[in-house]
């Protein structure tokens, strides 16, 4: 199958204004020097943002007026339901980008579809804080073609300071879903050694500064440890428990398709289920230190 042909962005599409899609949709309004239309069902961000110019739109709208439409959406249900109401719009040249996390399968499934029309599609889950995403700083793993890679990395440059290639469509996801079952994974590990400091005599905001000044340091110990699990402030609006299930969901459908056994990320699983049934579905996902120590 030969390769879309792009027209030149001019237009692009928002769709997706939450905790992570509203700034990074202010950066691209701000930086990117184009006409931005979004969508959300809430009011509240779209009144926001139109103070940078950004102007409110039906997904319609954007299928019939934008060049580009980038996604910012909860999970791949969302996805999907979003993509089959842009479909009938959509016309060959135009590009979608994806920025949500959503499974390999669906992803790839969808870009397949796209490409057959002449539409371009790249998956670009993004990675790190919503403090990076408010300072436009976030990772950003790409899964595209050349071509599409180079159509769209300037945009995607406006909201991110590191944007990587990693393959075809679907390989940005794989990198994005691998990258969060090792953090859900270090910071299972970080509460078990938070519990066991407090019941040898060592408390946490004396074992976390120590730990990272060695060989157990990381970005999960500095982040998720010292600023949440430290202080114990989970707040909602912040990467959800629940959110965090759905992608190590993800992780493990891969580890299915794959046949590789992987009990960590499943132990790890478990942690968070039991977060959920204890009523922490919402909070912050460290919050599976109230888990594993309840104290």
């Amino acid at each position: 199958m030969s390769a879309p042909s792009l027209r030149p962005i001019e237009t692009i599409g928002f769709i997706g204004l939450g905790v992570m899609g509203e700034p990074m949709c202010g950066h691209l309004a701000r930086r990117s020097g184009r006409i931005v239309l979004a969508h959300d069902l809430r009011p509240e961000p779209l009144a926001r943002l139109a103070e940078f110019g950004v102007t409110a739109a039906t997904p319609t709208e954007l299928a019939r007026r934008c060049d580009l439409i980038l996604l910012s959406l909860p999970d791949g249900k969302a996805v999907q339901a979003v993509i089959a109401a842009l479909e009938p719009g959509l016309s060959a040249s135009q590009c979608v980008v994806d920025t949500s996390t959503s499974s390999v399968a669906v992803t790839r499934a969808i870009g397949e579809r796209l490409a057959a029309r002449g539409i371009g599609f790249a998956d670009a889950p993004v990675a790190r804080t919503r403090e990076a995403a408010a300072s436009g700083k976030l990772s950003i793993m790409v899964g595209a073609t050349d071509a599409i890679f180079a159509h769209v990395r300037p945009i995607l440059e406006t909201m991110g300071t590191d944007v990587t290639h990693c393959g075809p469509v679907g390989c940005g996801q794989v990198v994005k879903i691998l990258n969060n079952m090792l953090v859900f994974q270090n910071t299972t590990a970080l509460a078990e050694a938070i519990a066991l400091g407090r019941r040898n005599g060592v408390p946490a905001d004396v074992l976390l500064p120590a730990m990272a000044l060695g060989s157990g340091d990381s970005f999960a110990l500095r982040n998720h440890g010292m600023k949440s699990m430290l202080p114990k402030i989970f707040p909602e609006r912040a990467f959800s428990t629940r959110y965090a299930m759905k992608d190590l969901s993800y992780a493990l459908e891969m580890a299915e398709a794959a046949g590789i056994d992987v009990p960590g990320a499943q132990l790890t699983m478990q942690r968070l289920r039991e977060a959920e049934r204890q009523g922490y579905g919402e909070e912050y996902h460290p919050v599976v230190l109230r888990v594993i120590d309840p104290a």
